[in-house]
């Protein structure tokens, strides 16, 4: 998959491109990144790439003009049609089914603004889709860009080792991941649930289920008011709060 992506701090992007997960994907070729500066558009010899916005207020803007050209450059730098994804806390929130949909292009280009943001007439022109990453604000789109890149790095074919471990992972079902145990078996007098120690895999199965949609709905209950529940997956959280005295 190419990625590219348009930013004034294309150094950052070493934490994706080489290291762990994501450092492998790039080294074996799952995913391609290329980095465009918008500096290297500025038409004045200090590379400014900001300006302060119409009708007064604090801080500057990105400019046209040189994310314009950026935009334009990363897109010739990809093989494939690329979409165009611009982070802000105006966009709408970025959740797994909005990743998974990005991990099936071929080719994405992301916007990471800076200072105040983008000129609203350049979201217009070349921006696909506006995302937010939570409620809260950051300096720039780096770090939403990167935290997007790697969750989508994930989803690509041969990134994990184990495919199961995407799969099974919080948010692929709608529902929170269960606890997980390794050794040893008794820690400050916690112990290991006995179910995990059986070798029952039917029953692993069926409490693993069970752990996912309690802690669902003791943590994020919205996920399961829009999830909805089948007979089966009520009567194992009906079980699992009843365990709990909160029937």
């Amino acid at each position: 998959m190419e990625f590219g992506v348009v930013t004034v701090l294309p150094e950052m992007f070493t934490a994706l491109t080489d290291f762990g997960i994501t450092g492998r994907a790039f080294k074996a070729g799952i995913a391609t990144l290329n980095l465009v500066n918008p500096r290297a558009f500025s038409k004045d010899r200090h590379g400014t790439v900001d300006d302060k916005p119409y009708g007064g207020g604090p801080g500057m803007l990105l400019k046209v003009e040189p994310v314009l050209a950026a935009v334009d450059a990363a897109r010739k730098q990809c093989k494939h049609p690329a979409k165009v994804i611009y982070f802000s806390p105006q966009g709408r929130r970025l959740v797994q089914a909005d990743l998974n949909e990005l991990a099936s292009q071929p080719a994405l280009i992301f916007i990471a603004g800076r200072y105040e943001g983008l000129d609203q007439r350049l979201i217009e022109l070349v921006v696909d889709e506006e995302y937010s990453v939570g409620d809260y604000v950051l300096s720039g789109g780096e770090i939403p860009a990167m935290a997007a890149m790697d969750a989508i790095i994930r989803l690509l074919p041969g990134a994990l080792g184990d495919m199961e471990s995407a799969e099974e992972e919080s948010f692929t079902d709608g529902l929170l991941e269960y606890p997980q145990y390794t050794r040893p078996e008794s820690v400050s007098g916690k112990h290991v649930p006995e179910v995990l120690l059986s070798g029952d895999h039917a029953k692993i199965r069926n409490w693993r289920r069970q752990q996912s949609l309690g802690r669902t709905f003791l943590r994020r209950p919205e996920l399961l008011e829009k999830r909805g529940l089948n007979a089966d997956e009520k009567r194992l959280l009906d079980e699992f709060l009843q365990d709990l005295g909160l029937d």
